[in-house]
């Protein structure tokens, strides 16, 4: 079974997740952005998910994680829970 880690943050629109993007891709820090912004509890760690299994995040988030390139931030990602920016730190 895969494992990866990965960092998200958690917006309600569509709109917000792609400013946060912008940012991001201007040099912003995502564990700073995280901890503003994200509506996830794991803001508080920096949009840390710690690592997780494939199969245990919604399919659209799993997708992203374990089939697109690492180290990038990928988004915004659509799920039943909002908007996602994600960067998957590594999969075994």
């Amino acid at each position: 079974m895969a494992n990866a880690c990965a960092l998200h943050i958690l917006v309600k629109t569509e709109k917000q997740a792609a400013d946060l993007k912008a940012q991001l891709d201007n040099g912003a820090n995502f564990g700073v952005l995280a901890k503003k912004h994200s509506l996830c509890p794991s803001k508080k760690k920096g949009g840390d998910l710690g690592e997780f299994r494939r199969g245990q995040m919604v399919k659209a988030f799993d997708d992203v994680v374990f089939k697109r390139p690492l180290l990038k931030v990928h988004g915004p990602i659509k799920t039943k829970f909002g908007y996602h920016l994600i960067k998957t730190l590594y999969r075994s």
